[in-house]
């Protein structure tokens, strides 16, 4: 209530008690409502001049109006309602849209004689007066229509401003429950602003805003709320028995309402009797002000009460298989400083500030989505805490086009406690948007691997020593210049023991021990701010690259290349909607515009597109990423085969988390399938007879097909020729090598390596002895063939010159048990004993001690 100036106490304390107060406030009332009479005495002159110095005007402030969520039909272009918040149900009218039979029955109940007095009826507020004065325990009756606007409008600012439900309630009470001089006194400032606002509002339009704000029982307030609720009619269409049921609620309206049919008293089994009978001295009333006939009045009198109760939709439940897209843009009203400057102020404004939201949800994504979560996603599976859940982002504008889950929404934290099937969780988002921490994304995350390596200048056909192996040190600047990463091996799936290839190739096959080999040859740092920039954060809102400030500590390790940190699929839909927006990220927008109860646009939440990464780096990484969605890709069973081309990367984390993340040029689509709060395998256990971890592909598929219907997608740029250039290496030597070393250093090199069969050689045996191709810069990645020696292996002796004889023992204490004479040549010019020409093999070549030695000689007659 407003402060007074003045106390009616402190000016007529002279005043013999209460008889003597209520005197004189008919006294004054008499002389403000009728001024020509003329008013003597000290007290009432004094009384008088108390009551002008009340304050007189009323600022009327903008009903407390539900924030209702709408989507637009596709079809039609209509907006439709998803849902409202509220702590008023209100549906606001037109002064036409109230049929006169609904006004005949407030006024014959209330203020018969309204369109006769000046806001104050003279005659029902002496009496009320009169009654106080005898001890009544509450305030009786005789404000006017304009002094019930003025309460209500009261009470509405009292409950605007209060932090609790009691306090709620003590507005009410305060306002309606006063009695004796603080009754008086309450009631003397209604008439003060009363007859003010008639002299600054018509008679019309105080009555019907009486009929917006006033009270029918429970949430619902004004005539066009309780018709609705009350009758499932809007109030154009009341009866007369509905219009007198209406007028006789606000006396006291949770005493009169008619939505507890299991009530003992005033329920179904007695016909509504309270009600019934407050309803009859409606409609005697409006008989009595010949409002109505006698035909007209039996016949109502004579009708049950029949009440045909329609829920409004209010809450995030209400909007159904959209409910968890409609719970994550309530937060963002909650929390966006566009819809207020603190928390109370948000709160306001969603449910009291009358505001028309209009949203980005796209039901020709959304309800696909919600069929296939309800196909393949059930709402519980007995053994671990199943959850599931989908995403659809426009990838060139960041509007959040579907959002999908497998649990039922509710806000009652018992039941979601103690059945997964019920959640107000947001699996979708993060923790500021709808109460999740994100999961463990898998290997989506080696996406911003293949950015960095992109913009450190690296092609997509450099090859690089894919094979499993422990990974022990790595770069990791944010912490200084070397980290220990890890000591033992991180397993490929199916304990794939991995391979020298391209990051081509480990991209399309998501090899974990390729992408740890190119992160060795990066930053884990920069790695980590590469997803910074494309708008990823963890589920708690950390960047991924920085320290925990309550733990205090870095978190730049092996693990994160291969997804290891919980992360929102909405922010790695964003990601992958960077690569097909040509290097452009879009901040999530789930709000298109935003008008005031009035219809006056408000700043929508700010989003924002930037060019966070180059666009020949993004064209290159799409051009490895449709790799993945072809043909032997792993993420092949995800490509609805529509002819649109797509981008894309699967994602496992251990055997307990999966994610499926695809892309045209306009859509992208997120789907995570996993475990909410344990660690419960998804693998060999099965659901409509496909394996949990499957069933990402059977989701996200159906999904991005009815993207594809509705936005299309183009071709993808061609990728960077410098980015995807052949790159050639030096090979190394590995001869004298022992086997093991010479694969490991042809392996690191980024060398395909085959270890032929042992050939003769002079080293001893498991030492390289040959190698094919022996050295230079070749192409990485090629095959090269290291030939051990089998120890066998003499180098055979020059003998030329020799007498054929001497030759032959030579040869033989060499090493070689196999010699003889070989072809003779005949020379008349030779010596007659002969000299030794040449060797078979020829001298210098290393051939195995068994292998026989023919000696070659001339003379001048061969034998």
């Amino acid at each position: 209530m407003p402060v007074k100036k003045r106390t009616a106490t402190g000016v007529l304390g002279g005043l013999a008690g209460l008889v003597g107060l209520s005197a004189v406030a008919g006294v004054l009332i008499t002389a403000t409502v009728t001024p020509a009479i003329a008013v003597s005495g000290a007290a009432a002159s004094s009384a008088i001049t108390m009551f002008d110095q009340l304050p007189s005007a009323l600022e009327i402030d903008q009903l407390m109006l539900p924030t209702t969520l709408y989507y637009k039909n596709p079809d039609t272009g209509e907006d439709i309602v998803l849902t409202k918040f509220w702590d008023q149900n209100r549906i606001p009218v037109s002064f036409e849209e109230v049929p006169t039979v609904m006004y005949d029955a407030i006024l014959s109940s209330e203020d018969p004689r309204y369109y006769e007095h000046g806001g104050v009826d003279l005659i029902g507020t002496t009496r009320a007066v009169l009654t106080n004065i005898r001890g009544g325990s509450e305030t009786q009756g005789g404000s006017s229509i304009s002094q019930q606007y003025v309460k209500n409008v009261l009470i509405q600012r009292c409950e605007a401003d209060a932090e609790t439900e009691e306090a709620k309630a003590a507005c009410f009470y305060e306002a309606t429950q006063s009695s004796g001089t603080e009754g008086i006194q309450r009631k003397l400032q209604e008439m003060r602003y009363a007859i003010q606002l008639e002299k600054e509002y018509s008679k019309n339009e105080i009555l019907l805003g009486y009929l917006d704000i006033a009270n029918f029982g429970g949430t619902n307030y004004g005539i066009g709320a309780a018709a609705q609720y009350y009758f499932g009619v809007p109030a154009s269409q009341l009866s007369l028995t509905q219009a007198a049921t209406l007028a006789g609620m606000v006396q006291n309206p949770n005493s009169y309402r008619i939505d507890q049919p299991t009530n003992e008293v005033n329920g179904a089994a007695d016909g509504y009797s309270k009600a019934k009978g407050r309803q009859t001295y409606v409609l005697g009333r409006m008989l009595e002000d010949g409002k109505i006939t006698q035909e007209q009045h039996d016949a109502a009198v004579a009708e049950p009460i029949t009440p045909n109760i329609v829920q409004p939709q209010t809450g995030c439940a209400a909007a159904l298989g959209s409910a968890y897209f409609c719970q994550y843009v309530k937060t963002i009203i909650q929390s966006d400083p566009a819809f207020g400057a603190t928390d109370k102020d948000r709160e306001e404004a969603l449910k009291r500030g009358g505001l028309n939201v209009y949203t980005s949800l796209d039901v020709r994504l959304q309800l696909p989505a919600e069929q296939a979560m309800r196909d393949w996603a059930p709402g519980r599976i007995d053994g671990m805490s199943f959850g599931a859940a989908s995403v659809n982002v426009e990838a060139t504008t960041g509007r959040v086009l579907s959002m999908a889950q497998n649990t039922t929404f509710t806000e009652d934290l018992a039941l979601s406690a103690t059945d997964p099937a019920y959640s107000s969780l947001v699996y979708a988002s993060d923790k500021a948007h709808g109460g999740s921490q994100g999961f463990p994304v898998g290997s989506t995350y080696k996406l911003f691997t293949l950015i960095d390596w992109l913009e450190k200048g690296h092609s997509l056909n450099e090859t690089l020593n894919g094979v499993n192996r422990v990974f022990p040190r790595m770069k990791a600047n944010c912490q200084g210049d070397w980290v220990n990463t890890t000591r033992t091996k991180i397993d490929n799936f199916a304990k794939d023991g991995g391979y020298t290839g391209t990051v081509s190739q480990f991209t399309k096959a998501s090899l974990n021990s390729g992408f740890l080999a190119m992160a060795e040859k990066l930053d884990l740092c920069d790695i980590n701010k590469v997803a910074d920039r494309m708008g990823v954060k963890t589920g708690d809102g950390q960047l991924t690259y920085q320290s925990n400030p309550d733990v205090g500590y870095i978190a730049n390790v092996a693990f994160d290349v291969l997804g290891s940190k919980n992360i929102s699929p909405l922010a790695m839909a964003g990601a992958y909607a960077t690569v097909a927006n040509k290097g452009i990220y879009c901040t999530p927008k789930a709000i298109d515009r935003v008008t005031d109860a009035n219809g006056q646009e408000i700043a929508p939440p700010v989003s924002t597109c930037t060019q966070v990464i180059a666009p020949e780096v993004a064209a290159t990484a799409a051009y490895a990423l449709q790799g993945v969605m072809n043909s032997g890709g792993t993420g092949a069973a995800s490509n609805p085969r529509d002819g649109t081309p797509l981008i894309g990367k699967t994602g496992t984390h251990n055997t307990y988390q999966t994610m499926m993340i695809e892309s045209s040029t306009n859509a992208t689509t997120a789907v995570w399938v996993g475990n909410v709060k344990d660690e419960a395998t998804l693998y060999k256990r099965y659901y409509n007879g496909v394996e949990l971890a499957q069933l990402r592909h059977r989701i996200a598929p159906v999904i991005q097909r009815a993207a594809n219907a509705v936005y299309g997608g183009d071709e993808f740029p061609r990728p960077d020729n410098n980015l995807t250039r052949q790159v050639l290496t030096n090979l190394p030597s590995t001869v004298g090598m022992p086997v093991d070393q010479a694969r490991a250093t042809l392996q690191e090199a980024g060398f395909t390596v085959l270890v032929g069969e042992a050939v003769d050689s002079g080293e001893a045996e498991g030492i390289i002895a040959r190698q094919d191709p022996a050295g230079g810069r070749i192409a990485g990645g090629a095959t090269v063939t290291i030939n051990p020696s089998n120890g066998q292996g003499i180098s055979v002796p020059d003998v030329s010159g020799q007498r054929p004889e001497q030759a032959l023992s030579a040869i033989r204490g060499a090493g070689f048990g196999n010699a003889a004479p070989g072809t003779c040549t005949e020379d008349a010019n030779a010596d007659k004993a002969g000299v030794v020409t040449s060797t078979n093999p020829a001298a210098g070549s290393v051939t195995n001690r068994n292998a026989q030695i023919s000696v070659n000689y001339s003379r001048d007659k061969c034998p």
